[in-house]
């Protein structure tokens, strides 16, 4: 080999080497991975202690809090109140993030029932309505949730008091009437949303409605309901303050109990609910109108006095926001509270997870179910960089199959 040759080939190899040095450094900088067992004995870690984004890993300490704070067998309530001198029905909302189409006909056939039932014992002659009046006050009016951009996607969805369908609407084109209709049956896709509603493209899409629209959504689906249920409605839907008090309303009850909404949230990773019950919190605790800073405040005392973390930054509840901070071994602590209800997490073999993503940024945090059949709580976090993603997921199993043994028989 010559000289220039031999100098060529020395150079590539001090560039590998060099390139290779500088992934290994910003892999060893920019990871967090932890594997311990369920006593919290470490069994493998590297940056426990450093600070990542977490991502939707966060749901988890959003559903621990809410099932601490609320209680597993807690029940949404939405209000109705109907005002016999005026004829207007009031509906009055608490953050039920379920309050979905099949609620809102339930709701409104207990509504008409209560109707008919009064024009049947004499105290109102008719079942008519004037107006439907929508109070949305339990929640302080357009929360700003830090992460969620302003775009029509269903996971920019905004949250409210009182919101019908998680704040979307799902549409397909029918290309025999050429027009836009409703892609799920129990959906009604009245005229004054088709109106209003002017999707981008000819196919299936869930989009986000407008501000103004998701004020009066649920109105609009209740005054569906109703009038197919039989009563008259003569009036349009507005936003006004509850006319009514617990003691003379009539109370749904949502079907969901808390345990029902986590096991979707954890499910299907929806920001909208996770913020929803963050909210709910802050107003449970701190009184109405709930309020991000209230929410927030929830969390970060929740995980600073029931679990045990300190300088842990939360700024919102489904990890949509770069500016949520926490270590591994944060995280480990709240997946050791966490072991209850491990189950409503997703599985896969013998992995239960919840996963995380943003731009450069992957987060994966669960248990790995071991041989003894011991719950062995790991986290990986992956900021500015995805290397290793699958490699460490196959080192984290490798290492619970050699740390567990068999139970005896």
């Amino acid at each position: 080999m010559g000289k220039l040759a031999f100098r060529n080939s020395l150079s590539t190899i001090l560039v590998l080497f060099l390139t290779l040095s500088t992934s290994l450094h910003a892999w060893a900088q920019t990871s967090g991975i932890l594997l311990s067992d369920d006593q919290g004995k470490t069994i493998y870690a590297k940056n426990p202690n450093k600070p990542f984004i977490p991502a939707s890993t966060l749901k988890i300490l959003t559903s621990l809090a809410a099932i601490k704070t609320l209680g597993p067998d807690f029940h949404f309530q939405t209000w109705a109140y109907y005002d016999k001198t005026t004829c207007d029905l009031y509906l009055k909302g608490f953050g039920d993030p379920f309050f979905v189409s099949e609620e809102i006909n339930k709701f409104a056939r207990q509504i008409s029932d209560h109707l008919f039932k009064q024009v049947s014992k004499g105290p109102i002659s008719s079942a008519v309505i004037r107006n439907i009046i929508v109070d949305q006050t339990y929640f302080t009016p357009q929360v700003a949730i830090p992460g969620a951009g302003s775009s029509t996607n269903p996971y920019d969805a905004t949250n409210g008091a009182l919101c019908a369908n998680f704040n979307t609407i799902f549409l397909k084109w029918d290309s025999r009437s050429r027009q836009y209709i409703s892609a799920e049956k129990q959906t009604p896709f009245p005229d004054i949303l088709a109106q209003q509603i002017r999707p981008g493209s000819k196919k299936t899409e869930r989009i986000l409605l407008s501000y103004n629209l998701r004020q009066h959504y649920p109105g609009i689906l209740m005054y569906y309901f109703l009038k197919a249920a039989g009563v008259e409605i003569s009036g349009t839907v507005q936003e006004g303050l509850f006319a009514g008090s617990d003691k003379n309303c009539i109370v749904y009850t949502s079907s969901y109990s808390l345990a029902d909404i986590v096991k979707k949230l954890i499910k299907f990773s929806n920001n909208f609910i996770a913020n929803q019950l963050m909210l709910t919190m802050g107003a449970s605790t701190y009184g109405p109108p709930a309020t991000l800073e209230k929410g927030t405040a929830v969390l970060n005392k929740f995980a600073e006095e029931v679990i045990g973390l300190k300088d842990v930054a939360i700024v919102e509840g489904s990890g949509l926001s770069r500016r949520n901070h926490m270590t591994p071994a944060q995280m480990r602590k709240i997946l050791i509270a966490f072991i209850p209800w491990y189950e409503f997490l997703k599985r896969d073999g013998n992995e239960f997870y919840k996963t995380g993503t943003l731009s450069d940024v992957r987060s994966r945090a669960g248990f790995i179910r071991g041989k003894d059949n011991r719950l062995y709580p790991f986290v990986i976090m992956l900021n500015q960089t995805n290397t290793g993603y699958d490699s460490i997921r196959r080192m984290l199993k490798e290492k619970v199959s050699k740390a567990s043994r068999p139970l005896s028989p």
